[in-house]
């Protein structure tokens, strides 16, 4: 037996889930997504990742900025779902919404619950140095991630594992959790746990403000911000090449041993020194360039102990 659903998501890290779904045999009655948006060198209209991945499957696809009216609200219950089910969508799902399926609305949230509620999860995890994240399957509800939790899974952050590592790893446990959820929803096993009081923590949206590099703090501190920004909005810094201010992103790093005075450059390396140990930049991108490692880099862009970022 299947389910009737309803798919809501819209970036790339909800199409795993949506594929799962469709290769388990459910009956996708609809898909919901972010309206298409101008993008390229000739701003054409661009459907989402998830929008594309529906009409590739032969999938009815709605793009409303708003689920408030009540056309939409009765074209969503005429589709007469059992679920809906909800990854990253971008639009926040009234009451109205939520009571209409059968057995309500379910999200795959990329985090540990009731930790990183909220917009940016993997990110944040990843620079507050979170030892570890995973995926929470909840029951929705009209506040912001606090639903009752079904299924959760733990994945182990390291000082290797980037923003884009780290989505790419959870969107696969987030489509096996989410099958597995569905599956104890139609035998009757699927039970809901509502989210403690303590521990909770929000996941504000990335503002490009925070991403240049402070250098003013502690290496694995440093390290974890790279990091949990790359590749977007990409964490950066500057560096005076021939009298000219250069923009640099820094991608991926290590972290050194090495000690010096916090924001110099301390070898011919690119080593720069935090307020304790120093990292070094491992895939760069130079302003106007494409990413590259760092013996590339190196081999285009001279730097020297002394010079300061």
């Amino acid at each position: 037996m299947t389910l009737r659903l309803i798919f809501m998501g819209t970036p790339d890290f909800s199409v795993k889930i949506l594929e799962k779904l469709i290769a388990r045999g459910h009956d996708i009655c609809a898909v919901y997504s972010q309206p298409p948006r101008k993008s390229g060198r000739g701003m054409k209209l661009r459907p989402s990742p998830v929008h594309a991945c529906a009409e590739k499957n032969n999938i009815p696809v709605f793009t409303p900025s708003s689920l408030k009216h009540s056309d939409e609200q009765q074209r969503f219950a005429d589709l007469k779902a059992d679920a809906a089910v909800v990854v990253a969508y971008g639009l926040i799902l009234p009451q109205a919404i939520l009571d209409l399926p059968k057995h309500g609305c379910f999200n795959v949230h990329a985090s540990l619950l009731p930790r990183w509620r909220g917009a940016a999860p993997i990110q944040r995890a990843i620079m507050a140095g979170d030892e570890e994240t995973g995926v929470t399957i909840m029951q929705m509800e009209a506040g912001l991630d606090t639903g009752p939790m079904c299924l959760k899974q733990t994945i182990a952050i390291t000082d290797q594992t980037t923003a884009s590592s780290l989505h790419d790893e959870l969107a696969i446990i987030g489509a096996d959790l989410m099958a597995r959820a569905l599956d104890e929803l139609q035998a009757g096993t699927l039970h809901f746990t509502p989210q403690p009081e303590d521990g909770v923590t929000y996941a504000s949206k990335i503002d490009k403000a925070e991403s240049r590099i402070q250098f003013n703090q502690s290496a694995k501190q440093v390290l974890r911000h790279i990091h949990g920004l790359s590749p977007f909005p990409g964490s950066w810094l500057n560096l005076n090449i021939d009298d000219q201010d250069i923009r640099i992103k820094i991608l991926q790093a290590k972290i050194s041993p090495a000690t010096g005075q916090a924001g110099n450059i301390i070898d011919d390396q690119f080593t720069i020194a935090c307020a304790s140990g120093a990292i070094i930049p491992t895939r760069l991108q130079r302003q106007g360039k494409g990413a590259m490692d760092l013996e590339t880099f190196l081999r285009g862009t001279k730097v020297s102990a002394g010079m300061k970022v």
